[in-house]
């Protein structure tokens, strides 16, 4: 006669248990890099004048440039 293995036996528990413990978590996707409002990198040619104009308040001279064409193209 064969024995019958029982379900829910100290075998199965510990089994459980240990794939449980050994078994690494799911991680989420990471979320892919975001491009401010699409902004794009380009080239352009600026009057050494205009581009002065911009930069004699520092840092952020590239962001008020942009702000000034988007005011100039009615956006």
């Amino acid at each position: 006669m064969k024995p019958t293995r029982r379900t829910g036996s100290v075998f199965d528990k510990a089994e459980a248990a240990f794939k449980s413990a050994t078994t690494k978590p799911v991680e989420a996707a990471p979320k892919p890099a975001t491009v401010p409002e699409g902004k794009e990198l380009v080239s352009l040619r600026l009057d050494r004048a205009v581009l002065e104009h911009f930069q004699e308040d520092g840092p952020g001279w590239q962001d008020r440039i942009n702000a000034a064409l988007r005011a100039a193209a009615g956006l």
